[in-house]
């Protein structure tokens, strides 16, 4: 059966993926779903008429989580179409000041899982299929107070780059998506919302658009796809000038 695997599935961008993944992937017949909030997802799957759909309440930050989703993956064989590696948190605070805690599930969501889901799940694709690792701006340059989340989204985007041209031969494309902010429950759980003067003037990003056209750049096989010329002019920038003078335009508040 065609299979869909998005991780993250239960708000926000994640969501957007879920709701018009039919759109651009109509083959796909059954949906996986996975994150934390099972009432969430079971929310989620009554949205989808006629799909199959299986509901992974996984905690992604524990391993016995990767070991559910590889013991269902043995079991069930499926022929996976598309991977959305949407799953993480970033947290707002300073190195030395933040609670360890925060910094580190950040690495361990935003690197560890994503790596370890998308190593399982490849073995499942097939020439046509399609990976999308939810990176952001964040990846193009540091920045001060989200110093581990943007390092680990730099991880991110050169994680689909080498992936891309590894799986290129077997008819697998990867694909960076790379977001402003949204208006979405991450800023509030991870304590920007109103702490982070810098965040409010950037132009915002729409989910439902982000998701729509990810997905498409997926299909057309692009390793990058960054929305709107405001931040396609950033990333173009971030690589041309000196990180040191855009470390300090990316900083997020003092």
């Amino acid at each position: 059966m065609k299979t869909a695997i998005i991780t993250g599935a239960s708000s926000g961008l994640g969501r957007e993926f879920v709701r018009q993944i039919a759109d651009v992937f109509p083959e796909v017949e059954s949906y996986w779903l996975i994150a934390r909030r099972a009432d969430r997802l079971a929310e989620l799957a009554e949205t989808l008429p006629g799909k199959t759909v299986a509901c992974l309440p996984l905690d992604l930050c524990d391993t016995m989580g990767f070991m559910a989703l590889q013991e269902k993956l043995t079991a069930e064989q499926p022929e996976v179409v598309l991977l959305v590696n949407n799953a993480g948190c970033g947290y707002l605070g300073r190195i030395g000041e933040m609670d360890t805690a925060s910094q580190t599930r950040m690495v361990d969501l935003n690197v560890r899982a994503l790596t370890a889901v998308t190593n399982m799940t490849v073995p499942y694709m097939a020439s046509g299929g399609c990976i999308l690792n939810v990176s952001s701006i964040a990846s193009f340059c540091p920045n001060p107070r989200m110093t581990v989340y943007s390092s680990t989204k730099a991880y991110v985007s050169s994680f689909t780059v080498g992936m891309a041209e590894e799986l290129r031969s077997k008819g697998i494309t990867a694909t960076a998506v790379c977001p402003g902010p949204m208006r979405t429950e991450f800023l509030d759980l991870g304590g920007i919302t109103g702490n982070s003067p810098e965040f409010e003037r950037l132009p915002y990003c729409d989910p439902q658009q982000v998701a729509l056209s990810a997905m498409t750049a997926a299909k057309h096989g692009h390793v990058f796809y960054t929305p709107t010329a405001f931040y396609k002019f950033y990333r173009v920038a971030a690589k041309l000038l000196p990180h040191a003078l855009v470390v300090r335009w990316a900083k997020c508040g003092d």
